[in-house]
């Protein structure tokens, strides 16, 4: 199977036209962040997948995985259906993220609707290698097509805001999971170490403790929480270490 976006990123046609010579379509692409060792670093960072465009506009460039929107899926279904050709994943956090318009952003008039999903590190070991897919250290990729190094920017800003004030960071989490485990995930979306006890005592009154310790460690293993789905209003404050 070989992935790669249509000509223009979007290929249906809306009813309503501004002008007879030209039609505006309507695609859905989809930003897919696991976090990964940094492959210099070794330290865990966000990655992406990105597909080889494999005719013009912009052949041989690299551009995020997506298409046009066929006329038997709503947006959810074609990002899901984005995500598994590209990962073989179903992951359990998928979003509508923003829609690009600009008018210049493809030769030909498109409107993307851009969802992302996060991808947890059990869902991440069962990705599938797919011809024409690659993965990416998200902070690095530069000179996609289109407008697509905006898009990646775009998707890294919110995450990285999104991560203070809302729950976001459980996506990249199985059920349960230790403090060091949270940390590590907000580590790798904010790109800064952490205090540790600082941390913890924000953290603490937002997890439900399971009652249960990581197994598999001699010494002293570490308690298991969970997330609690009481809403918090409380914007996160990290301070680094020192």
């Amino acid at each position: 199977m070989t992935l790669d976006l249509d000509r223009s990123g979007g290929g249906a046609p809306v009813d309503e036209q501004h002008d007879s010579d030209q039609r505006v379509d309507l695609a859905v692409s989809t930003v897919i962040f696991a976090l990964r060792p940094h492959p210099v670093t070794g330290e865990p960072t966000v990655w992406l997948p990105l597909v080889r465009r494999i005719r013009q506009p912009f052949e041989g460039r690299w551009a995020l995985p997506g298409g046009p929107l066929q006329p038997h899926e709503d947006l959810a279904s074609s990002a899901r259906n984005t995500l598994e050709r590209t990962t073989g994943l179903a992951p359990n956090h998928l979003e509508q993220l923003y829609a690009f318009g600009r008018v210049d952003r493809s030769p030909d008039r498109v409107v993307s609707i851009v969802y992302w999903a996060l991808v947890r590190a059990e869902e991440d070991a069962q990705v599938l290698p797919v011809p024409n897919v690659e993965w990416f250290v998200a902070d690095e990729v530069s000179g996609l097509a289109f407008d697509h190094d905006d898009i990646v920017e775009y998707a890294l800003t919110r995450l990285r805001a999104k991560i203070t004030y809302s729950p976001i960071a459980y996506g990249f989490l199985p059920e349960e999971f230790t403090l060091a485990q949270l940390r590590e995930v907000y580590e790798a979306v904010l790109g800064r170490q952490l205090d540790p006890a600082n941390f913890r005592r924000q953290m603490i009154g937002r997890l439900e403790a399971t009652g249960r310790c990581l197994e598999g460690r001699s010494h002293r293993p570490p308690a298991l929480y969970r997330h609690d789905p009481t809403p918090s209003r409380t914007t996160l404050t990290f301070e680094e270490t020192r």
